[in-house]
């Protein structure tokens, strides 16, 4: 699946309130084990949707997140999104993926 058909939020922006509180829905949700919404913030770190700014490194952690969690789709947006990444960047969005798993590691 291309990103380009993921992008679920084209109905209408949404102003910062509501943007921040998706987002914190999303990291809630994943907290406790969402793969939807890991996936979910990909798709808003990738398309720069629900408030947040387009951060393709954040965009690939998530989807990484996802796909690792057997997200059918996180794969493959990953990989597109990897088109556009330098090796750097790619290597940091791993970094922030192994430091969030460490992290929910902990919390558990």
């Amino acid at each position: 699946m291309k990103l380009e058909s993921i992008n679920a939020i084209d109905a209408e922006p949404l102003n910062n309130a509501e943007g921040d509180l998706a987002i914190a829905g999303y990291l809630a949700d994943a907290a406790s084990g969402d793969v939807a919404a890991l996936f979910d913030l990909g798709v808003a770190y990738s398309t720069g949707s629900n408030g947040v700014v387009c951060d393709l490194v954040e965009a690939h952690k998530w989807f990484n997140l996802a796909a690792s969690r057997g997200h059918e789709d996180a794969g493959g947006c990953r990989g597109d999104i990897s088109d556009e990444m330098t090796a750097r960047e790619i290597a940091e969005a791993q970094r922030r993926a192994r430091h969030w798993l460490s992290e929910e590691r902990r919390a558990a």
